[in-house]
This record gives structure tokens, C-alpha cells and sequence, in this order.
């Protein structure tokens, strides 16, 4: 969420800012609802004093037998009044929430300026596009011939978009995720957590997937109802929610793997082969909470946290710096790796990293304790995809395929998959 002091002293350049997204912030009528709330305010702290002072004089009046019926009839409509102008005051900031709640994150500086992903700036490459003396297979024709890759039995089960693994495949998708978290956890100081894969709603409004996106989510029912959880961002990220942390606990970096659940809303008929865009995949996510004045620098070593993982399973890949057409809702910054997909012949997306500077402490009044100050004051936050698994899977299988239809392990996988050194299909 914006600041709303900077709202109201800087409507006009807020809305420039977020121009550069796309989106239409209206100033003007912004202001006036402020306006409105600022006078009804007044009118009811004004109705509400008026109350209390009547309430006073009338105790006293009988406390000392004077005749109550004036103070009575001077306040007969008083609680109507109150009533009404509390009513009235309650949409307008009902109104003024709505407003502040849809609005995005405001854009760092240097985002490049576009209307889709067609304006993203290549940032850096790196790793050697593989040259096949064959013609390369995707991911889909290499697992089915594999007959580790059944699609057939995921649709009688759930549905489309969903994707069944089995033997050495299963198991190179969970030696990834062993794999990503070690690394993470002894070599780039992340702590590892078990966070909750069912979430209330204030946790999603924290995180700034509702009310926006509510669509793109899966959702209980009952009268309490739960939401599945888009990513670990959201469990993670509001483990501060409500607290205040010391300045000798930042920073803070959380790593997590879950599973990620996506009605992929919006994504008819994009990606409906294989398992680029699934309603259900796995990610180990990253997380990094820090003092605003080192959330820059944060945004840079995450991003390098997720490189290394491509960068030791010798995936090429290059970082783009997403436009403003491009960057996601609460995020003021965001690079996405790109791997390399031999089946498709271009970069696809593997990791966004993202400084959502104060925007989702805001919501979640997640803060720090300012030493030079001794005051509470917003933590920036920052997530990034340290890899989604799925994908990493996909690009192993389609850049170490052979010409026989086998595939190789990464040299760095092999620890975890017990004597396995290539997918073969069974004899």
C-alpha cells in the first residue's frame, strides 16, 4: 500500500508515477473523497464531544434535582445526527481504502518504461545456448517417451493443467528441491522454514494478492474459508506481520519449499502443453526482509542467489529488467531469469526477484526498530523464486537430452539420485 500522507500531498505525482504502469490513479477524485473525510471527521468528533458534554450536564442536573427536561429535548436528535454522520464518515473511508488497496506499488526510477514484456531490457547471459547435431525434443515429447510423463492420468484425476511424474523423473524433481535448498540454507544464509500452505485473507491482503487478484486463487468454503497459497511469498513474508524486529535481526532471509496452487485466471489457451503453466507446481521460494536503505543491495543478492542454482546445474539463462508494463503489482522492481528452453527455442521465465520496498509492510505493519531513532518504522521486503522446480525440471530435461531420447543428470545432482545417471526409458 502507498503511504496515504504521500497520497495527499502528492496525489499529482503519484498518479505520473503510476502512469508509467498503465494504470489510472484519479487525483482529483482521490482528493475531494479526502476532503470529504476531513469534514466529516471534524462533524463527528464535533457530534460525538456534543455527546458526551450533554451526557455530563444531564448526570449533573439530576445529581442535583434541577429539571432535566431542557438538556433532554436539546439532545433529542443528537444520536440520530451521530448516527448518520458516523455512517457517512465509515463509506467514505470505506471508499478511500478501496481506492488505496488497488492501488500498485510505486515504480522505482530506473524500471525502463514499457507496455509489455516486449520492453524488458536484457540485463546479462549467461552459459552457452546448446548446439544438438539432432533435432531437440520438448519436454512433453521427451517424457512421454520416457514413460515418466503421464498427462492422461493427472486429467482423469483433476483436470487439465495438472501433470503425474513417476520413477527416476519424480525423483529428479525432488532431488531439485533438495538440491536448492542446501545450497540456500548452508551456503547463502537462509534460514529454513515450514510455513502453512492454507492462508486466511489478511494474510493475501498483506502480501497484495487480494483484493486484486482474488480470481487467480483457490478458495475454501465454509464460514471460515482458507485460500491456497499462490507461493510461499505469502506465508513467509507476513511471519512479521504485526511485530517489530530489532536492527541486530536484520537481515532476515527465510527459505521455504512448497507447493503452489494457481487458478491461472486470465491464461486461456497460453501454455496449455506440458507443464510451463500448471494450476499446482513447486517452488522454493526466497525471501528477504531488511532495513529500507539496504533493500537495493538486497534486491541484487537475491537475484544472484537464484542465478547460482542455474549457474550450477550449467543452465544458460539471462536476467531481464522488467518495464512498467511488466512489473508486478507490489513489487517497485524486478528482474526475471530467463532459461533457456531448447523445445520452445527461446528464454523463458524461471525466477522473478522483486523489492517491494514498504508497500506490503504497510499492509502487514511489518516493522523494525530504527536504533538511530528508537522508533518502529516499515521494513522493505523483497521475494524471489530461488527456483520454481517445475520449471528447473523442465529446462534439465530438455538441455541434457540425447540424441537416443535419454537425459543426463546435472554433475550436481547426482548426490541425491542414488546411482541414477540418466533417464532412460524402461527396457
Amino acid at each position: 500500500m502507498i503511504d496515504q500522507k504521500l497520497l495527499r500531498q502528492s496525489a499529482e505525482e503519484v498518479a505520473d508515477n503510476l502512469a508509467r504502469r498503465g494504470h489510472e490513479f484519479d487525483a482529483d477524485a482521490y482528493l475531494a473523497l479526502e476532503e470529504q473525510r476531513r469534514t466529516l471527521q471534524v462533524d463527528t468528533e464535533g457530534l460525538r464531544n456534543e455527546r458526551n458534554t450533554s451526557a455530563k450536564n444531564i448526570g449533573k442536573a439530576k445529581a442535583t434535582g434541577d429539571d432535566v427536561e431542557p438538556l433532554l429535548a436539546a439532545v433529542k436528535d443528537l444520536g440520530d445526527r451521530l448516527d448518520g454522520s458516523e455512517a457517512r464518515l465509515r463509506a467514505v473511508q470505506e471508499a478511500l481504502r478501496s481506492i488505496e488497496l488497488g492501488l500498485p506499488n510505486l515504480l522505482h526510477d530506473d524500471v525502463p518504461t514499457g507496455n509489455d514484456e516486449s520492453k524488458n531490457q536484457e540485463v546479462r547471459r549467461w552459459g552457452d545456448v546448446p548446439d544438438f547435431d539432432f533435432d531437440p525434443k520438448d519436454h512433453v515429447d521427451l517424457g512421454l517417451s520416457l514413460g515418466m510423463l503421464d498427462f492422461d492420468a493427472a486429467r482423469r484425476i483433476s483436470g487439465s493443467r495438472f501433470a503425474v511424474m513417476r520413477g527416476p523423473l519424480a525423483r529428479l524433481h525432488r532431488a531439485l528441491i533438495q538440491f536448492m535448498l542446501d545450497v540456500h540454507t548452508s551456503e547463502n544464509g537462509y534460514e529454513e522454514t515450514y510455513v502453512p500452505y492454507l492462508v486466511q485473507a489478511d494474510a493475501l491482503m498483506g502480501t497484495g494478492q487480494l483484493p486484486k487478484f482474488e480470481e487467480d486463487l483457490f478458495k475454501t468454503e465454509g464460514e471460515s474459508p482458507f485460500y491456497l497459497i499462490p507461493t510461499a511469498e505469502v506465508p513467509l513474508t507476513n511471519l512479521t506481520r504485526e511485530s517489530i524486529l530489532e536492527a541486530e535481526e536484520l537481515p532476515k532471509r527465510l527459505v521455504a519449499h512448497t507447493p503452489c496452487f494457481r487458478s491461472e485466471a486470465g491464461s486461456y489457451g497460453k501454455d496449455t502443453r506440458g507443464m510451463i503453466r500448471q494450476h499446482q507446481f513447486e517452488k522454493v521460494e526466497l525471501v528477504h526482509l531488511v532495513a529500507p536503505a539496504d533493500s537495493y543491495d538486497a534486491l541484487e543478492e537475491l537475484t544472484a542467489n537464484a542465478e547460482m542454482i542455474l549457474q550450477r546445474l550449467e543452465l544458460p539463462y539471462r536476467v531481464v529488467t522488467l518495464c512498467s508494463g511488466d512489473v508486478g503489482f507490489a513489487s517497485a522492481k524486478t528482474y526475471d531469469l530467463e532459461v533457456w528452453l531448447p523445445g520452445q527455442t527461446k528464454y523463458r521465465e524461471i525466477s522473478s526477484c522483486s523489492n517491494c520496498t514498504d508497500f506490503q509492510a504497510r499492509r502487514m505493519q511489518a516493522r523494525w526498530r530504527n536504533p538511530e531513532t528508537g522508533r518502529p518504522e516499515l521494513l522493505h521486503t523483497l521475494n524471489g523464486s530461488g527456483i520454481a522446480a517445475g520449471r528447473a525440471l523442465i529446462a534439465i530435461m530438455e538441455n541434457y537430452q540425447q540424441s537416443d531420447g535419454s537425459v543426463s543428470i546435472p554433475e550436481v545432482l547426482l548426490p541425491y539420485m542414488g546411482g541414477i545417471e540418466a533417464l532412460r526409458p524402461a527396457s
